[in-house]
């Protein structure tokens, strides 16, 4: 490859880079991006609780999200209608409080109402991502195993959950071996990761999404798309860490490293 050709690689590598970065700007910052998650509270089976900044009282029955004593709150549903005295929501559905929406959130057997406010000062003083500049030396390519094992996940706020693991990627990077777990997406695959920069340079961990493998396995890890998880933004989300074989033992200089805020 010529030196021009090489050049104009790469300035169309990072030009790619550059689209994806933006994006994702766009969405931490988005009205109702992570940023605005104020509260995610949970509730007890058959247990009224009364929620700080919510009207009504909040509890669990038979697995969904009832409130009561909602007829003076002025919430309304997804239709824009007035809600009565008590309300039923599903997973994922949701109330609006003028801007703020309330939203039904599942965790295995574990209920909670979360409450997004465009307003929260969380959001107001998010400026964007720090992210390291573009590197195809971290862009790699891997081979997928699926797997049937069930494996434990640590998440943010100390809870333990059970899932299905999807598989392993097997990979090289900086003269090293890894094997980390992955799980299947819409998207393709999704990873969880920390590595040598992590809480120092960068946040904790990261996610990344890596494209769907071929029918023999073969995919590629671009991680200079390695994205920061929700909880970056808000310390309200539960979010996964990494499992022990996905903690690596190089540093990764790609992808987004912290939330840049005022």
């Amino acid at each position: 490859m010529s030196t021009q050709q090489s050049t104009t690689t790469g300035d169309h590598f990072s030009a790619r880079w550059a689209v994806w970065h933006e994006s994702r700007e766009r969405a931490v910052r988005a009205p109702y991006g992570p940023a605005a998650l104020v509260a995610t509270n949970w509730l007890a089976d058959g247990i009224e609780l009364e929620l700080e900044g919510v009207a009504g009282t909040w509890s669990i029955v038979d697995g969904t999200v009832v409130g009561s004593g909602l007829a003076e709150s002025g919430y309304v549903d997804a239709s824009g209608s007035g809600v009565g005295d008590r309300v039923t929501l599903k997973t994922g559905e949701e109330l609006r409080d003028g801007a703020r929406i309330l939203r039904a959130f599942a965790r295995d057997d574990q209920r909670a109402l979360r409450v997004l406010d465009p307003e929260a000062s969380g959001r107001a003083a998010l400026l964007g991502i720090d992210s390291y500049q573009p590197d195809d030396d971290y862009v790699v390519s891997a081979s997928f195993r699926p797997s049937t094992e069930q494996v434990d996940v640590l998440q943010a706020d100390g809870y333990v959950s059970r899932k299905d693991l999807g598989g392993k990627l097997d990979f090289e990077l900086g003269g090293s071996a890894f094997s980390i777990d992955a799980d299947h997406t819409e998207a393709g695959l999704q990873v969880v990761f920390a590595d040598t920069t992590s809480g120092v340079e960068s946040y904790r961990f990261r996610f990344l999404t890596v494209p769907a493998p071929e029918a023999d396995g073969a995919t590629t890890i671009d991680f200079n798309r390695a994205y920061l998880p929700p909880c970056a933004f808000s310390d309200h989300f539960v979010c996964p860490t990494p499992a022990a074989d996905n903690r690596l033992s190089v540093p990764v200089r790609a992808g987004e490293r912290n939330a840049i805020k005022a």
